[in-house]
């Protein structure tokens, strides 16, 4: 045997790999880490900033209104849900809160099923003034929410759905809707065509190729689309505010808003911060539950 045969086998392979990741391991210059310290802190500084509000809301939200003013940046002295009970019942936030629920979720499951399949027409088929529509879509992205107001004002009075919840989910899935074909559009638009030209193969009708093989393609798209949207019309603030004075049909942001002037001088403080705990929970819910599916989606979507 020779030497260099003994050699090759007295090598650990053990040791052999911990030397291969060690070569392989990228070196770290002064200015590399210089920059990851920096965006270590800013990152931090962040976190604080947006956890501490979340954390002094959540504890006002026990206390009463003397024991916020008296001492606003301590533990609270009771942890009983009064506040949460008045607020859900006494100040009507239980009826706002079904109330969002119907509207955003309707709006939601209308705009996402409108969206997809405008956007798969738009990237899939070659209709006449596809491109003319599309740039209409991307045009309604530019138009400012509070220009409409009064003109959706007279519409939904004419029609008779002022003040209604259906005429605030119409409204809603209008607004959306450009945002929605926007996104989706180069999903549909970077699928395979051999695929969907296979399912035409195998006798699959046009509506039966969109449901059962194009949409679920598309999922990522539709996991992001999904969120944002959520994330929107649950925060939507003016259009409600505009279009719906029928107190019996508020939504959660109306009765934010409601909240202290009703009240007059004597607002009940540990209940208005109670209600904004119900108000921003669902938001904070949904978007820990879908984060992975919301980075993978857009990371995957900006990579095709």
């Amino acid at each position: 045997m020779s030497d260099s045969t003994r050699t090759l086998v007295s090598i650990d392979p053990k040791r052999a790999r911990a030397d291969r990741q060690v070569l392989r391991k990228p070196r770290l210059t002064t200015g590399d880490r210089v920059v990851g310290g920096v965006s270590h802190v800013v990152l931090a500084i962040w976190s604080l900033v947006v956890i501490l509000p979340l954390l002094w809301t959540l504890f006002s939200s026990f206390k009463s209104t003397a024991e916020i003013f008296d001492s606003p940046f301590t533990m609270p002295s009771s942890w009983a849900p009064t506040n949460y009970i008045n607020a859900w019942t006494k100040h009507n936030f239980g009826q706002m809160f079904l109330n969002t629920i119907i509207v955003v979720g309707v709006a939601l499951v209308l705009v996402m099923l409108l969206g997809a399949m405008c956007a798969y027409v738009l990237a899939r088929f070659a209709v006449p003034g596809s491109r003319v529509i599309y740039y209409l879509m991307l045009a309604g992205l530019t138009f400012p929410v509070f220009l409409a107001i009064v003109p959706l004002f007279f519409i939904l009075q004419g029609i008779g759905l002022l003040g209604t919840l259906p005429g605030l989910i119409i409204t809603y899935v209008a607004f959306a809707l450009p945002f929605t074909v926007f996104f989706l559009f180069s999903f549909f638009k970077s699928l395979p065509y051999e695929i969907q030209e296979a399912a035409y193969v195998d006798g699959a009708s046009e509506w039966r190729t969109f449901f059962q093989v194009m949409l679920p393609m598309a999922k990522p798209g539709l996991a992001a689309v999904g969120i944002l949207n959520f994330l929107g019309l649950w925060n939507q603030f003016l259009l409600p505010v505009a279009l719906n004075p029928n107190a019996d049909q508020y939504v959660l942001s109306q009765g934010m808003a409601a909240f202290a002037s009703a009240a007059g001088y004597e607002v009940d403080q540990g209940a208005l911060f109670a209600a904004v705990i119900i108000t921003i929970v669902p938001v904070l819910i949904v978007y820990v539950l879908f984060q992975r599916q919301l980075q993978g989606s857009v990371s995957q979507g900006t990579s095709k």
